[in-house]
């Protein structure tokens, strides 16, 4: 989104378990540990945002539904929202 303030503000979209698409924004070191988001980066670029599993399910289809708050690192939607209903399969350990 920017290169200022230093280290650049980038935004992370993701869609929740039931399909909705949600938009995080927040410094790039955040959601890249590696440096992997610059302005000369391919994006879009996979990246992880850290979160607590604050429940768990399992689904019909077998991929177990949790969910999760992203304040660990305090990011929200641009509305403040920090909890999610994602698949299992969206998280990574």
């Amino acid at each position: 989104m920017d290169d200022e303030p230093f280290p650049g503000i980038v935004e992370v979209r993701f869609t929740d378990a039931a399909g909705q698409s949600w938009s995080l924004i927040d410094k790039c070191a955040i959601f890249a540990q590696l440096g992997e988001l610059t302005p000369k980066s391919d994006y879009p670029v996979e990246v992880t945002v850290a979160c607590m599993v604050q429940s768990e399910a399992e689904a019909k289809a077998g991929d177990g539904i949790v969910t999760v708050s992203t304040s660990p690192d305090m990011v929200t939607t641009p509305d403040g929202q920090d909890i999610f209903t994602v698949r299992r399969s969206q998280l990574a350990p």
